[in-house]
């Protein structure tokens, strides 16, 4: 596959197992999952590239690498202030792999945050990334067969406000959507959206309101994955949910995934490729 997309994680923002938790899938050695993320590769022009920078940039790089060794990295393209999302940007800098330019796509807002505070300033002042503002609607290319549109959504934006993205390849699109309070807010239907699309990675955060005893989900709102299989149950596009919380059960084989099947939906998984240039 010449233009491809691949999953390099699928848990929510504190990864699996989380710090300070013992719960069924926190205590299981057998389950580890890595923050949200999804590498982008063009074998043609012999780059690569990731959306989000998480806490586990370091392993989810070495993926990628090992995955396309000759296309290198060639940008990063932020949704969010959230620390799953931009957290790993740190190793960029010169304490770690001190890197020279490294494009960095943001909001406007996004990048005023990033320069604004340290030591996410530093990596500016010191010449280790190089943003590039992106506007909602407005295509970025990435080369002459690989593009980004951002697209806004609502999301507890208390640091910056929240991208999404739809990737567009030579024949096929990728839509990569890992927060959102609500599917409500998305303007046109989310089902009549995404029947014009080939791949979605949603937002699968919570099964159930009731996965954080003790705290009050409303102030962490997602869309439950319960409501996400029923607005898209039968859709054509290959539907996948990431970003599970470590409370989640569809981090292992049981009845939410078997339900979550019967509706024509599945769990993204580590390592998850398609392809970008050729009608499945």
């Amino acid at each position: 596959m010449s233009v491809e997309a691949v999953l390099l994680g699928t848990a929510q923002d504190g990864g699996m197992p989380q710090a300070g938790c013992m719960c069924a899938n926190c205590a299981d050695p057998a389950r580890r999952a890595y923050a949200a993320c999804l590498g982008l590769v063009d074998r043609a022009t012999g780059q690569s590239w990731l959306i989000d920078a998480t806490p586990d940039f370091r392993e989810q790089w070495r993926i990628l690498h090992d995955l396309a060794p000759d296309c290198p990295l060639a940008g990063i393209a932020l949704t969010h202030a959230h620390m799953g999302h931009y957290a790993g940007l740190i190793h960029l800098g010169r304490e770690a792999w001190n890197t020279r330019g490294l494009p960095v796509y943001a909001s406007a807002r996004m990048a005023d945050f990033l320069r604004g505070n340290a030591p996410w300033s530093q990596l500016v002042n010191l010449g280790n990334i190089r943003l590039h503002e992106v506007s909602p609607g407005q295509p970025v290319a990435l080369g002459p067969r690989l593009s980004l549109t951002p697209h806004v959504v609502p999301h507890r934006d208390e640091f910056s406000d929240t991208l999404v993205f739809v990737v567009s390849g030579p024949a096929r699109r990728l839509f990569y959507c890992p927060d959102i309070d609500r599917w409500d807010d998305w303007p046109g239907g989310l089902r009549e959206f995404l029947g014009a699309l080939d791949v979605a990675l949603l937002d699968g955060t919570f099964w159930s309101a009731d996965e954080l005893p003790g705290r009050d989900v409303c102030q962490v709102p997602h869309p439950l994955g319960t409501d996400t299989a029923r607005r898209l149950a039968g859709l054509s596009c290959d539907v996948r949910l990431i970003h599970l919380n470590h409370t989640n059960p569809l981090h292992r084989p049981g009845p939410a995934r078997d339900w979550l099947a019967a509706q024509g939906l599945g769990v993204g998984a580590l390592g998850d490729r398609w392809s970008l240039e050729y009608r499945m």
